[in-house]
């Protein structure tokens, strides 16, 4: 797999990135949201089988514009931000095609740790014109909440629950080469 960009590290432009979600909400529609507080770093080895991305997100900046969900959210019920601050993605490998591959990694939410899989989408490379070098990405995957520890729900007078089990992860993320490099 051959994906042209420049081996070093690359830091996450989180003005220029976003870490978002969707889950079903009461059987019929979806709640959007992101995580405003994300840090990450991409290290690129001399191959793709050598390169490494770590993430880590403030549980703190869930933000679903609707401020009496958020703060249940963050709440005990879900994410409990107190006892559990932040959530984290560290790489595992990689495989498919450069047009067309998966990110694997272990991904860490309220000290609970499962393997997970991206679909990624490789943007490409490019100046800005202010001399930095830009890498984008695109990456999507599906999570079982409940596998997390994150089982709150209430049932529906019509028959099932309030908050669906899966969510949608999906990243657009924009990373700058460091520098130093």
């Amino acid at each position: 797999m051959s994906i042209e960009i420049i081996p070093g590290i690359w830091n996450l432009d989180t003005s220029h990135s976003e870490v978002g979600f969707t889950v079903r909400h009461a059987g019929i529609s979806k709640v959007r949201g992101a995580f405003t507080d994300v840090t990450g770093t991409l290290t690129v080895g001399d191959s793709i089988a050598t390169s490494k991305v770590e993430a880590v997100v403030k549980t703190e900046s869930f933000d679903s514009n609707d401020n009496n969900r958020d703060a249940h959210v963050k709440g005990p019920d879900f994410f409990n931000v107190e006892q559990f601050p932040e959530m984290t993605f560290v790489s595992t490998g990689v495989a498919g095609t450069p047009e067309e591959f998966e990110l694997l990694g272990e991904l860490t939410i309220k000290e609970t740790t499962k393997p997970v899989t991206f679909k990624v989408e490789f943007g490409g490379v490019a100046v800005d014109p202010f001399g930095a070098t830009r890498a984008g990405f695109s990456a999507t995957t599906q999570i079982s909440r409940k596998e997390f520890g994150i089982t709150w729900n209430a049932a529906l007078e019509a028959g099932g629950v309030l908050v669906g089990d899966k969510v949608t992860i999906n990243i657009d993320s924009a990373f700058v080469l460091a520098a130093s490099n």
